[in-house]
C-alpha cells in the first residue's frame, strides 16, 4: 500500500488581532472557521453543523475539547477567545495526533544515507544563506539517528527542495503572504519526500520575516516521516512560534523518541563502551569552552571555517552568529579530526589535510583525483603529515608548518620554494612550535596553539595580541 500524501503546511504565529479574553460573539463567520477547522484536524464530519446549537454532550462540544486538550487549552467545550485566537493562527494543515506519531503506515526511508537536491532559490535571502540553513535543519535530526545526508545539484533526489508561489504542480497552492508558509510529504518514491516553500513569504535567518531555518527543520521531520505531537516543546508541535532561543534548535525528547522509532540511534550509540572512573571527551565541542583549541581553520569565499574533530564553525558577512555543522554534512566523503586547510583563492578551491594525504574541495564538492599524497607537493619522505597550512594572498605563497619548520609553497609554480625549510622561530619571533592552525587575515598571521592565538605583524615581525582561540566565534 502506498504510503498516504498528506500535505504539511508550517507556520509561525508572530502576531494575533484577536482578542485574548472574553465571550467570541459566534456569528456565522466564526461558525464556519469552527466547522472547518475541526474538519480538517479532527474528523469532523460535516453532516454535524446542526450540533453547534446544541450544548454541554453534543458531538462538536467533544470534538471542540479534543481540540482544547490537544493544543493545550483550557478545555471549556466552547468557542472561547482563546480556542478561536488559536483557530486563526497559522499552522500546519494535516490532522492532530497526540504523542509523537508518525504518517500512516510509518513510511519511512530503507536507507541510512538519504540525497537532497535544492531545485531552485528564494531572492530574499542569498544562496549561500539557503544552503546552509537546510544543512542545519537535516544536521538536527542527522545528530540523533544513523542517517547521513548529501547534496546533489542536478538529478533526481530523495528529498527535492523548492519555492513556490500560488499554484505549483501539486494540486495543493501557497495562499500569499502568511497562512501557510510550507509543505512537505513523508518518504517515498516521486513527489513522496518532497518538501515545498512559499516564496510570498519574506524568509530570514533571524527574528523577522520567517525563519528558514525552523521552518525547513519542521518540513524535514515530515520529509523523514514524522506526524505531528501535541507537546509543545517539540519541534513537531503543529503550531509553531519563533523565539530567539530557538535559533539554534535541539530536539525535544518528544522528537528524539519518534524519529529514533523510525531509524534508531546513532551507530554511535551503540558502539561506544564508557570506561569506569575516566570522563569522556564531550562528542561535540562547546564553542566558548575556554579550553578550546581548533584542528584547522581556512578561508573559504570570504567565509571564516574553523575545524574541530568531526565538526566546523563558519563565520559568514550575512550572519554574525558562527554557525555549527558536521564535516559530513558538507563533504560526505572527507575524514574527521583534520591536520591542516588552506585557501589557494587564486584556483577557488581548499586543500584539506591529514596524515599523509590531501583533497581538494570547491564549493561543496570533492575534486575528482582526490586524495593525493602530501609528498607529490614537494615533501622529502620525512614528512609523515602537516601541522598547519596558511596562504597568503599578496605573494600568493603557501606556508606549511611541521614540527618546528616550515616549507613555502609558490602557488603560481606549483613547487616548493628554494632554501626551505626554515625554523619557524626565525622567521616568526615570538612563535613557538608546535602549531595547530594559522589564519591570513587583515594583513596579519594568526597562529593557533591550544587554547590560544598570536596575532602576528610580517612587517614588524613581531607579536602583536595574545587572544583566546575562540575569539573568532564571538565569545
Amino acid at each position: 500500500m502506498e504510503p498516504l500524501a498528506i500535505l504539511v503546511l508550517l507556520c509561525f504565529p508572530i502576531c494575533s488581532a484577536y482578542p485574548l479574553h472574553g465571550a467570541v460573539r459566534q456569528d456565522h463567520s466564526t461558525m464556519d472557521l469552527a466547522q472547518q477547522y475541526l474538519e480538517k484536524y479532527y474528523n469532523f464530519r460535516k453532516n454535524e453543523k446542526q450540533f453547534f446549537k446544541r450544548k454541554d454532550s453534543s458531538p462538536v462540544v467533544k470534538k471542540i475539547e479534543e481540540m482544547q486538550k490537544f493544543l493545550g487549552l483550557e478545555m471549556t467545550g466552547k468557542l472561547d477567545s482563546n480556542t478561536v485566537e488559536m483557530m486563526h493562527k497559522p499552522r500546519c494543515g494535516v490532522p492532530d495526533v497526540g504523542g509523537f506519531s508518525t504518517f500512516p503506515g510509518s513510511p519511512k526511508w530503507r536507507k541510512n544515507h538519504i540525497s537532497y537536491r535544492i531545485v531552485n532559490y528564494t531572492l530574499d535571502l542569498p544562496r549561500e544563506s539557503v544552503d546552509s540553513a537546510i544543512e542545519r535543519a537535516l544536521k538536527v535530526w542527522e545528530e540523533v539517528t544513523p542517517l547521513t545526508f548529501s547534496r546533489i545539484s542536478e538529478g533526481e533526489a530523495d528529498i527535492m527542495i523548492s519555492f513556490a508561489v500560488g499554484e505549483h504542480g501539486d494540486f495543493y497552492p501557497f495562499d500569499g503572504v502568511g497562512q501557510s508558509l510550507a509543505h512537505a510529504y513523508p518518504p517515498g518514491p516521486g513527489f513522496y519526500g518532497d518538501a515545498h516553500f512559499d516564496d510570498d513569504e519574506k524568509w530570514s535567518l533571524g527574528p523577522s520575516g520567517t525563519n528558514l531555518f525552523l521552518v525547513a527543520a519542521h518540513e524535514l521531520g515530515h520529509s523523514l516521516g514524522l506526524f505531528h505531537s501535541n507537546n509543545k516543546e517539540s519541534l513537531m508541535y503543529p503550531v509553531y512560534r519563533f523565539s530567539t532561543s530557538q535559533a539554534n534548535i535541539r530536539l525535544s525528547q518528544d522528537d528524539i523518541e519518534g524519529i529514533q522509532s523510525l531509524y534508531a540511534r546513532p551507530s554511535s550509540d551503540a558502539t561506544v563502551v564508557p570506561v569506569p572512573s575516566v570522563s569522556p571527551k564531550p562528542e561535540t565541542p562547546v564553542k566558548c569552552d575556554p579550553a578550546l583549541s581548533f584542528d584547522a581553520v581556512t578561508m573559504l569565499r570570504g567565509e571564516f571555517l574553523f575545524f574541530k574533530d568531526r565538526h566546523f564553525w563558519r563565520r559568514t558577512q550575512w550572519n554574525p552568529e558562527p554557525e555549527f555543522h558536521l564535516i559530513s554534512a558538507f563533504w560526505p566523503s572527507l575524514p574527521s579530526g583534520l591536520d591542516a586547510a588552506y585557501e589557494a583563492n587564486n584556483k577557488d578551491r581548499v586543500l584539506i589535510f591529514k596524515g599523509s594525504q590531501f583533497w581538494a574541495v570547491r564549493g561543496n564538492e570533492v575534486q575528482a583525483g582526490y586524495p593525493k599524497r602530501i609528498h607529490t607537493l614537494g615533501f622529502p619522505p620525512t614528512v609523515k603529515k602537516i601541522d598547519a597550512a596558511v596562504f597568503e594572498k599578496e605573494k600568493k605563497k603557501t606556508y606549511f608548518f611541521v614540527g618546528d619548520k616550515y616549507w613555502r609553497f609558490d602557488e603560481t609554480r606549483q613547487l616548493m620554494d628554494k632554501g626551505f625549510p626554515r625554523l619557524i622561530t626565525d622567521d616568526f619571533p615570538g612563535i613557538e612550535p608546535q602549531v595547530d592552525a594559522v589564519l591570513h587575515a587583515f594583513g596579519f598571521f594568526y597562529f593557533f596553539r591550544g587554547s590560544s592565538q598570536f596575532e602576528f605583524d610580517p612587517n614588524a615581525r613581531t607579536v602583536t595580541h595574545t587572544l583566546k582561540s575562540n575569539s573568532w566565534l564571538l565569545c
